[in-house]
């Protein structure tokens, strides 16, 4: 996500080196906003970071080194959204000396350990609703709690009784009891989801933030006080002091404590003070920064003279220090102290430093100084800044990428090699194998004459021998389509029940689309349901595999659609699927959907078409025969019929003419009428006429 950087609070710009101002930071995929991570408690040793690429990464904070890793696609059902440490000891997090230990274990056991409680487990929460302890001792997957109806957006553990507590977006919270992974106790927190949880310092008490936060006694399950005043959801909560700063009166626990609040686009950070009586109250004070916050530490005030120190990363990749001693209430917004950011140096005269993203702060045990995660989410550094500077505004420069090379370097990558009995036959592409044809015993005389038979007397080498069974395999012949179509296909079966990464990762790897489609059809059915999970957990990993991957889903969906729709608990199965199909494609949705609905119309109306194709025919006759006598007769009637019909026109004709010269000869009369009625000859009688004449 592109981020820019921005003026502090106090108006004044950020300088670089030189005195340039610091650009603002480029985009880089690398570069993920509020990457889910946590510090390790009071150490600070461990810093567990989820990349974007669904891994979990345990890096060491003094060293910068990859101390474990986790690859989330065997066991994760969607994405890491929120991480929380254990405490140390809880859930037994240190084995007993008796214990059986594994081959890993052993390893880990001759490493130096200090002294003290060692940390193991590591709550996870994903974006399906479920929990996993993942135990960093063992370097494996510890249980899986569900409980939860959505994404889960918080959890926290109890300081005193190992109790775990998560909020969800399906507005409720739940009590966990981690060592029978079963729920303790769930109850609705809130009309809509609950976005963030804080445990109070004696324990007894439980911040929750939905739309309003709300203040639980862990007891009863009941809300002892409301606060209101974000507009927007809550994203952090946090207690501030362990004393109420009037030592005077008695202290109930949880009366005159301060706690800190943060909300989502939101760019002041509120401090509120519980009361006892029960009026409501705003925020005592707040603190502003140029950007959301994405990551808070702070360190607690035990004392009503002792300041509170607050390290708030932003979302453009600033880094804000605050100190404050809380003895009241404060109207006017406080701006940062100090603000630190870290660049990369110039190349060239020309050339302007760039900004490197801070992804996380913490302050170390002597409060003194800083620890500094910045960079990329799946190479960060860790850096230890001294806070003894004066300025109001601090920038680093480093070379991350020098760093990084030496980072590399140093890198250890710890992957676990499955364990293969020797008496185990390995079948791989290409290699007929289980499938060769039984040679004759004709043969095999031969062979065994030619070994006994060979120059000097000498039996033949082994690499003879294996030369000669290479050629005698390329001799063979099969009739039946491509051979190695059917080794996919039963290769993929035995992966598939062997869970054998090796087998597998040779059949999905190819990418010719004939390939993968005989091999998708000619595969028995009760192997398409583990297909698709084998599919689902290499979606999460690489793109380069995901984009391999999507097409086997589109050849299984399209061939075995029938199948699949016939199954009564195809939901719970293929929900993981769904849920990753749906984020991936969540900013193309719509288009998605039309797409994969059209292909699969299209595909069907192939087929159907491809199994009703009839050659058309021919309609015109090839033979036509004809009577004699008939067409003489026809003939006579034609000739008939023609000659009465040309009498009829001339009779006709006659008529028309005879009537046209009437019709003449009247018209020329009525002429003559008229013309004598104007000369006045109309007047004189015919008697007139005649004595005339």
């Amino acid at each position: 996500m592109a981020a820019t950087s921005r003026a502090s609070a106090s108006g004044a710009t950020t300088t670089c080196g030189g005195g340039e101002e610091a650009p603002g930071v480029l985009a880089s995929p690398l570069f993920v906003p509020g990457t889910p991570c946590a510090f390790s408690p009071q150490e600070r040793r461990f810093l567990a970071l989820s990349g974007p690429d669904g891994r979990l990464r345990v890096w060491e904070t003094a060293s910068s080194r990859l101390h474990h890793e986790y690859v989330p696609s065997a066991h994760l059902s969607a994405a890491c959204t929120c991480l929380a440490w254990a405490p140390p000891g809880a859930g037994g997090g240190r084995q007993s000396p008796g214990s059986k230990e594994g081959p890993q274990r052993k390893k880990r056991k001759s490493e130096a350990v200090v002294a003290g409680e060692q940390l193991d487990l590591l709550a996870i929460g994903t974006a399906v609703g479920s929990i996993l302890l993942y135990s960093t001792v063992k370097g494996e997957l510890q249980s899986k709690l569900n409980g939860h109806d959505n994404k889960i957006n918080c959890v926290r553990w109890h300081q005193d009784n190992g109790c775990l507590y998560s909020c969800s977006d399906d507005k409720h919270i739940v009590e966990w009891n981690v060592e029978t992974c079963k729920v303790k106790c769930k109850w609705k927190g809130d009309n809509s989801s609950v976005s963030s949880l804080c445990i109070s310092p004696d324990g007894r008490m439980l911040l929750s933030a939905g739309r309003s936060i709300k203040l639980w006694d862990l007891e009863t399950k009941e809300v002892y006080r409301h606060f209101t005043g974000h507009a927007a959801a809550v994203s952090t909560l946090r207690f501030i002091t362990i004393r109420p700063p009037n030592e005077n009166q008695p202290f109930d626990g949880i009366t005159g404590l301060y706690f800190l609040s943060g909300a989502v686009h939101d760019r002041l950070l509120s401090v509120w003070q519980v009361r006892s009586d029960r009026k409501e109250r705003n925020a005592v004070l707040s603190f502003t920064v140029t950007d959301e916050p994405i990551h808070i530490d702070l360190t607690i005030s035990e004392s009503k003279d002792e300041p509170v120190k607050l390290a708030v990363v932003c979302r453009d990749g600033q880094l804000h220090l605050f100190e404050q001693v809380l003895n009241g209430s404060c109207k006017k917004p406080l701006t940062s102290q100090c603000s630190i950011q870290i660049a990369t140096p110039g190349e060239g005269n020309d050339s302007t430093p760039k900004p490197v993203p801070i992804l996380a702060a913490a302050f170390c045990p002597d409060k003194e100084s800083l620890l500094i995660v910045y960079g990329n989410s799946l190479q960060p550094v860790i850096e230890k800044v001294s806070l003894n500077s004066t300025e109001s505004h601090v920038c680093l420069v480093r070379d991350v990428k020098k760093t990084l090379m030496l980072k590399t370097e140093m890198a250890v990558t710890k992957v676990k090699t499955p364990i293969v009995n020797s008496e185990v036959k390995m079948l791989v592409p290409g290699i007929p194998g289980h499938s060769a044809a039984i040679r004759s015993s004709v043969s095999g005389e031969k062979t065994e004459i030619k070994r006994k038979s060979t120059t000097d007397g000498k039996e033949q080498t082994l690499e003879d021998r294996l030369g000669a069974m290479d050629i005698d395999v390329m001799k063979m012949k099969q009739t039946s389509g491509l051979p190695q179509t059917d080794n996919f296909a039963v290769l993929l079966v035995q992966g598939l029940e062997s869970s054998d990464p090796e087998i597998l990762n040779k059949v999905l790897q190819t990418k010719k689309e004939a390939v993968i489609k005989k091999t998708v059809a000619r595969m028995p059915v009760h192997a398409v349901v583990p297909l698709l999970h084998e599919l689902t957990k290499r979606l999460q990993g690489h793109p380069y595999s995901a984009s391999q991957m999507v097409r086997w889903l589109k050849s299984v969906l399209t061939t075995h659609a029938s199948y699949l729709s016939t199954l009564p608990d195809l939901v719970p199965q293929l929900g993981m699927l769904y849920q990753l199909m749906e984020s991936r494609v969540k900013t193309l949705q719509k288009l998605s959907r039309l797409h994969g609905k059209l292909y699969l119309i299209i595909t069907q109306v192939a087929a159907l078409e491809q199994a009703q194709d009839v050659t058309d025919v021919d309609q015109t006759a090839k033979l036509v025969y004809e009577e004699e006598s008939s067409e003489e007769g026809s003939d006579d009637e034609m000739v008939v019929e023609k000659d009465s019909d040309e009498n009829w026109d001339e009779d006709d004709e006659g008529e028309e003419s005879e009537n046209d010269k009437q019709n003449k000869l009247s018209d020329d009369e009525q002429e003559m009428a008229i013309e004598k009625e104007i000369n006045g000859e109309s007047d004189l009688d015919p008697e007139n006429e005649s004595e005339e004449e």
